[in-house]
């Protein structure tokens, strides 16, 4: 059996890692690989970032664990940098690698560089195989084809509650064959054209990449404070660590498997007893799976100003003053101030307040909902395409929404969540 490349993306992990697993299974030797995409570092055609610097932090540190967490299994992390459709030929070309296993994407811009590094290496005698590693449901699993799956997610988890199973997580391995692999040297966010960042001790938690830390946190909100027991009543909170399971930024980069979170939820409610938090919290990943899913049937018009829905909205392009004010929290509206503030400051902001600024961009100030999904795009620490760009659809009213928009009253919004003013008073603080 030849030497294989592991092509991690956001994957980064060991645990329930089907593409780690078959390449050990089927190769004599390994060799991990990450790629730092330049590209992935560029600007939008909105004028923004594509990776601003909480997350590009976040993704640093994780990086960090991982290679951690191969050196410490005899194995390594190849960390390189440039195109990918370059990089991964050059490394398999130095190891004589006949194989590339890779996560599989759903999303246009990635879909095509999969393809673009596949055709590269096939001219060199490499394959390239990918796997679905990122859902709690696996596609070959679904009850309906992948042009049949329901536009409504109601209709949608219902059949695949009813129909469908969870796969068993795939067990961390115990070893890696690897050549020797020389120390990994990270960029710093300089490095990355990215600017330093400095803590703001107002945030909800410290977010740290990595598996470990990722693993940590699981275990800390489902069996250290069980919070997960009261994660319904409490998951629209602004303050604090535990009012939600914070975690979306590893699930975004794959430090975190939504199968693992779900057999733990399954493994408390087995100690404990299931609950309406513990369905809950499965229901927020089953959410996270259908806007997937609705990237893998909808391709690319989920970036376009109509969505799916082909509606006939005229979306008007942000004056750069009125952009700039809700960029920095000086609408004058203070609920939505306050949470553009926190993102701003911290690169997160509770699943309620990115409501309300989203509904707030649309159709208060009727601006072209794909402006404030680009800005999130660079901000948010936990950004993952699929969920970014359908929630914002589903906000401006072209996505999955059955209703035509999905208007919030920030006034009202703000005297259900924030009656105190607590939020309000700790990010508008002079």
């Amino acid at each position: 059996m030849p030497t294989s490349i592991v092509w991690f993306k956001t994957d980064l992990r060991l645990h329930d890692n089907e593409a780690l697993v078959k390449a050990i299974q089927q190769s004599n030797n390994i060799v991990p690989v990450y790629c730092i995409d330049d590209a992935q570092f560029g600007e939008t055609e909105f004028g923004f970032k594509k990776t601003g610097s909480f997350r590009a932090q976040f993704l640093l540190e994780s990086l960090a664990d991982l290679d951690a967490q191969l050196r410490a299994l005899k194995s390594g992390l190849v960390v390189v940098r440039g195109i990918p459709e370059e990089e991964l030929p050059r490394i398999a070309r130095l190891y004589n690698a006949k194989k590339v296993y890779a996560k599989k994407e759903v999303t246009t811009d990635e879909k095509k560089q999969e393809e673009r590094v596949a055709a590269a290496l096939w001219k060199q005698g490499c394959v390239v195989e990918t796997f679905s590693t990122s859902t709690l449901y696996h596609a070959e699993d679904l009850p309906f084809p992948l042009r049949g799956i329901p536009d409504v997610f109601t209709t949608f988890r219902k059949k695949i509650e009813k129909e469908a199973g969870i796969r068993p997580v795939f067990d961390k391995p115990e070893t890696i064959a690897s050549p020797i692999i020389s120390e990994t040297k990270l960029p710093t966010l300089p490095d990355l054209g990215l600017t330093p960042l400095t803590p703001d001790s107002r945030g909800v938690m410290p977010f740290k990449g990595g598996e470990t830390e990722g693993l940590q946190r699981l275990n800390h909100y489902i069996f250290g404070t069980e919070a997960i027991a009261t994660y319904k009543e409490t998951r629209n909170g602004l303050v604090g660590s535990d009012y939600s399971s914070k975690f979306s930024a590893w699930l975004a980069m794959g430090c975190l498997s939504a199968r693992q979170v779900y057999h733990e939820v399954k493994k408390y409610e087995a100690e404990n007893g299931a609950n309406k938090s513990t369905y809950w919290m499965i229901f927020e990943l089953l959410w996270r799976d259908y806007f997937r899913f609705m990237m893998k049937k909808h391709r690319n018009r989920l970036f376009l100003p109509s969505g799916i829905k082909n509606t006939t909205v005229k979306w008007d392009t942000p004056n750069p003053k009125v952009l700039q004010s809700w960029i920095d929290g000086k609408t004058g509206q203070d609920f939505i101030d306050a949470n553009m503030l926190e993102l701003k400051l911290t690169g997160f902001m509770s699943n309620r307040g990115r409501q309300n600024v989203a509904s707030y961009f649309c159709h208060d100030l009727k601006l072209d909902w794909r402006y404030g999904a680009a800005y999130f795009e660079e901000m948010l620490i936990d950004y993952d395409a699929s969920s970014n760009w359908g929630n914002w659809a589903y906000i401006a009213g072209v996505g999955n929404d059955p209703r035509d928009a999905r208007r919030f009253n920030p006034q009202k919004q703000a005297s259900d969540y924030d009656a105190k003013k607590t939020y309000r008073n700790l990010w508008l603080q002079k």
